[in-house]
């Protein structure tokens, strides 16, 4: 049975979807993202979609729902890598993703979700 994996990183986990999710690989990252940031107590998370190559309106559901369910649970979800194909077909779909917030890639996603948290993202320069 295929699964997902899913990291922690600090204070944030990560999901990297390499896969194209059929709905019970979906509805099972699902819940166990979900029961991992109460687990964990993650206060972010990170999903890579940018090997997706196709979204239907059932992934973008559980994109959004993931992002409710996180919220519920003191959490923040940011979507990154979204390929401009899979964009357009969230918007003619009428998926606008409410409460998902998205970012170009991994690294600005990070960037998202500690300003978000008002975490200390350690990249500021030194100027004096």
């Amino acid at each position: 049975m295929d699964k997902i994996p899913i990291l922690r990183m600090g204070p944030f986990l990560l999901v990297t979807i390499q896969v194209d999710l059929y709905d019970r690989l979906a509805l099972d990252l699902e819940t166990d993202l979900i029961s991992t940031v109460h687990k964990t107590g993650a206060c972010g998370v990170l999903i890579d979609i940018s090997a997706v190559s196709i979204v239907d309106s059932f992934m973008g559901r559980v994109l959004g729902n993931i992002a409710s369910m996180t919220r519920v649970l003191d959490a923040e979800t940011v979507v990154v890598g979204i390929q401009p194909a899979v964009a357009i077909t969230l918007i003619e779909l009428g998926l606008s993703l409410k409460g998902v917030h998205t970012a170009l890639n991994v690294e600005r996603g990070m960037a998202l979700l500690q300003t978000k948290l008002g975490l200390d993202t350690g990249m500021e320069d030194d100027v004096e």
